[in-house]
């Protein structure tokens, strides 16, 4: 299959600078649960693989040295330095490289129109490291920024945008929903009231904001006291949740039988909804036992291979920011007609 450029999504209203693009191209990047993650694809010689979620290519160079010449690789994401990070890992894989630039629940739903098939797909899912340590994307809390956190195509409001525009009550149920947080309700009155007084346009000032909001001896606990409301905001401002619903079943439509798929959650959020739709596939005949004849006509569609794999301690050591990953996969062994 020839290479092919992607289609270049709208760079994000913070775009990264030039020293940000060349510093994300050259810096070293430690694919999370990467042994775990080879061995459970299971990628061979000629086979056709779908990273969706490229990020800084880490378990993409080490498919890629598995397929071969023979072989297939489909890198998908949304993020503009991703994606020209992808142009140049196209250039010296060592199997075919077609590039999708596009939200990877849309890309893999595309995919799925095309009638295109592969071997093995696998998802990493969240926020690179690279977004991280661009503190103009505005997605850390630990360096002041402009607050945007726009992954790239497909995320129409930045950050400030949710914080300057939604309601308490909206912004209280996204905290305590999407980013776990015990003390939600006071930090969105303390939001709404203090976007009163002037305008919430930088990581930093919400940092000051939250950190005000909650009591004393909590601020001190768990880590980073905005930790949450920046992991809630990222998920508002990306629609993550949703494109993970939406991916799952359209990864899972691309295999072909003794597919997989495997992915890397981290967080809870995450990984209950990739643990459901695997057990869902794995699930046969719900009828009760007594009944002879099956009435439900349900059989099972995967083989979970693991029921979560958490790093090892050396790399939790090696990589602080595996600490919470879990990786969890499945192989079809049934296709529906």
């Amino acid at each position: 299959m020839a290479r092919r450029r992607p289609t270049a999504p709208p760079e994000p209203a913070t775009a990264p600078s030039a020293d940000a693009r060349d510093a994300a191209t050259d810096a070293p990047h430690l694919p999370v649960l990467a042994e775990e993650t080879l061995e459970l694809l299971d990628a061979r010689p000629g086979e056709t693989i779908v990273d969706a979620t490229f990020g800084a290519g880490g378990h993409a160079r080490l498919v890629a040295e598995r397929l071969g010449p023979t072989g297939t690789l489909v890198v998908i994401d949304r993020d503009p330095v991703a994606l020209a990070l992808a142009e140049r890992f196209a250039a010296e894989a060592p199997c075919a490289v077609r590039i999708v630039g596009a939200p990877f629940a849309d890309a893999l739903e595309g995919l799925a129109e095309e009638g295109f098939r592969a071997d093995g797909a696998y998802f990493d899912l969240g926020m690179s490291s690279m977004q991280i340590d661009e503190p103009e994307r505005g997605f850390s809390y630990v360096r002041d920024a402009p607050l945007d956190m726009r992954m790239g195509e497909g995320s129409a409001q930045s950050a400030a945008e949710v914080v300057a525009t939604w309601g308490e009550r909206e912004l209280a149920a996204a905290l305590r929903e999407l980013g776990e947080e015990r003390h939600a309700s006071r930090i969105a009155r303390a939001i709404v009231r203090e976007r009163e007084k002037a305008p919430i346009e930088t990581t930093g000032r919400l940092v000051d904001v939250v950190t005000d909001a909650i009591p004393t001896p909590a601020r001190f606990a768990g880590g980073h006291p905005a930790k949450r409301t920046f992991q809630a905001l990222r998920i508002v401002v990306n629609d993550e949740l949703g494109q993970i619903d939406r991916a799952l079943p359209a990864a899972w439509r691309l295999l072909r039988r003794g597919g997989r798929l495997v992915a890397i959650s981290f967080h809870s959020l995450e990984d209950r909804r990739v643990k459901r739709f695997l057990a869902d596939r794995a699930q046969g005949c719900i009828c009760p036992p007594d009944l002879p004849v099956c009435g439900c006509g349900k059989v099972a569609e995967a083989e979970l291979l693991t029921r979560g794999i958490a790093p090892t301690a050396a790399e939790q050591e090696r990589n602080p920011r595996s600490r919470s990953a879990r990786v969890r996969a499945a192989r079809r062994i049934e296709v529906p007609a």
